[in-house]
């Protein structure tokens, strides 16, 4: 398999893995928004740090894309 090959699907694999991500993000985000007066602190708290944690590899993921992107650029 060329590296032009490879390269095109390692982005697509990171496409597969930002969606379902971005998707997991938006709905810890809606569960937060939807019980924060009924549920514990301690699950409050475990939902935010979920919430910065996927956030973060959401960027992540995002900015090795991008670096694969332009890598597929110039070859």
């Amino acid at each position: 398999m060329a590296h032009i090959d490879k390269v095109k699907e390692e982005i697509g694999w990171l496409k597969v893995v930002f969606a379902i991500l971005l998707a997991t993000d938006i709905s810890l985000v809606a569960w937060l928004v939807q019980n924060h007066g009924s549920v514990r602190l301690f699950f409050l708290i475990i939902g935010l740090v979920g919430v910065f944690l996927v956030t973060f590899v959401i960027v992540w993921v995002n900015r090795v894309a991008r670096r694969k992107i332009n890598k597929l650029g110039e070859l």
